[in-house]
């Protein structure tokens, strides 16, 4: 157990590191995106499946709740979270589309998409990223290395450096939680 143990910290201390070099320089890229869409009165609709929806969910919280300081709610919904309209549109019209259809009921040119997909080959969030772009949203995507099928579609790639799921989650939680504090320090009051 105990090689287990530092072998995984091992491996996330490394890949700090390497996304430090990587995607740091990309940060602020993701955080202006987000702020320019505050600013001109959009918003930014955030999409993942399983973990991913997990932190989907947690950058929303961030964003409409608080981060660290007091300011203003900011207007950020999670797509995984209404399970009546993801069963209908996955019933109905294919898990694949789920996240396209939420979009085109609520989104709009201005608004940011962002994707979370740790292979970056989700089909449904690939489907999501790509409409967003065809409608006039600013795309980013929170990945594992490469971006996968997400790189095309996204304006800010934030890839992180590795293969291993696990520790793509847990170093993509840190590049989020920077995105947000970046915004809400230009937006505290």
């Amino acid at each position: 157990m105990d090689e287990t143990v530092h072998k995984g910290f091992s491996e996330h201390a490394a890949l700090v590191n390497a996304t430090v070099k990587h995607v740091g320089p990309k940060i602020p890229a993701a955080a202006e995106t987000i702020l320019a869409a505050y600013r001109n009165g959009h918003g930014v609709f955030l999409f993942g499946n399983g973990g991913s929806a997990a932190d989907a969910q947690h950058i929303a919280a961030e964003l409409v709740g608080r981060f660290l300081r007091e300011r203003r709610a900011l207007r950020a919904e999670a797509l995984s979270v209404n399970t009546s309209v993801l069963t209908a549109v996955a019933n109905d019209d294919g898990f694949e589309r789920v996240f396209v259809r939420q979009l085109e009921a609520n989104a709009q040119a201005g608004d940011v998409a962002f994707a979370l997909s740790t292979s970056g080959n989700s089909p449904n969030v690939v489907a999501a990223l790509k409409h967003a772009r065809q409608s006039g949203l600013r795309t980013i995507a929170l990945t594992g290395q490469g971006g996968g099928q997400c790189a095309p579609y996204a304006d800010v790639l934030l890839d992180i450096p590795s293969t291993q799921t696990p520790r793509v989650q847990e170093v993509g939680m840190l590049v989020y939680h920077m995105v947000c504090e970046l915004v809400e320090a230009a937006l505290a009051d």
